[in-house]
């Protein structure tokens, strides 16, 4: 399993524990305000769609979501006024991290980000600083009981796919970002139901760190993700088997 297999990993984890703190929902809300900008119908505006099915997979209310589409959308008096931000830095022992953000208050973002990345020994960087070593990419996760590494390769391949990655309950695939609805659509017509659907920023060179130091970088990214107006953060480390073993003991 690749190192960003691990992340992805570690996200569907830590979105268990946000719906538990309540924060997920919130999260989900402004992607929603933020997608709906571009039309309130999920049929005609892919973005918007994909965030409805993930926040829909997360147990987000109907009415809840169909209200924050009319928001997002300008059709209620209470806009949402939000802007979607990405700001750049690097945490402990050098690591890249690239962190997504919506928010009606920048000021407030960037502050609340800065002094995570302070008082973890990083800090922020200038555009571009740390960008270059990540790409766009569409990601889909799809649960396999008994997998057949031939087959699902051979029908991802099919569908689109770019990068292909099987192991022993799960198959992931990754896009190009214009493609990921159309092969996640493949996909699911044949047969291969996708757990996750979304777009993501995958590192392009990865770092390995000892246990310890690997520890205190998951930590910073638990503490940026816990802020209002973060919504994910990206990294280049390289996450062992075992470190993520630990880490899914400790959510569970």
């Amino acid at each position: 399993m690749s190192g960003h297999s691990h992340w992805a990993t570690i996200k569907r984890k830590k979105g268990a524990n946000d719906a538990k703190r309540g924060q997920l929902f919130s999260k989900l809300g402004r992607e929603i305000a933020i997608a709906a900008r571009d039309g309130a119908d999920p049929e005609n505006n892919v973005k918007l769609r994909l965030i409805v099915n993930k926040a829909k997979a997360s147990g987000m209310p109907k009415d809840m979501i169909e209200r924050t589409i009319r928001r997002g959308a300008g059709l209620d008096k209470d806009a949402a006024q939000f802007e979607e931000l990405m700001y750049e830095g690097y945490g402990p022992h050098g690591i890249a991290m690239i962190v997504k953000v919506t928010t009606d208050n920048r000021n407030r973002a960037v502050s609340d980000i800065r002094r995570v990345f302070t008082r973890a020994g990083g800090n922020l960087a200038e555009t571009g600083a740390v960008a270059w070593n990540f790409e766009q990419k569409g990601y889909i996760s799809i649960p396999v009981t008994h997998p057949d590494p031939d087959r699902l390769f051979e029908i991802a391949v099919e569908a689109g796919a770019d990068d292909v990655e099987i192991t022993d309950d799960r198959l992931e695939i990754y896009t190009a970002p214009n493609e990921l609805h159309a092969v996640s659509a493949a996909l699911d017509k044949a047969g291969l139901k996708p757990e996750t659907v979304e777009l993501t920023m995958k590192p392009k060179q990865l770092t390995t760190l000892d246990m310890k130091d690997a520890q205190s970088v998951l930590q910073v990214v638990d503490q940026l993700e816990e802020l209002e107006d973060v919504q994910q953060v990206y990294a280049s480390l390289d996450l062992p088997e075992e470190l993520v073993a630990e880490y899914e003991a400790q959510a569970a």
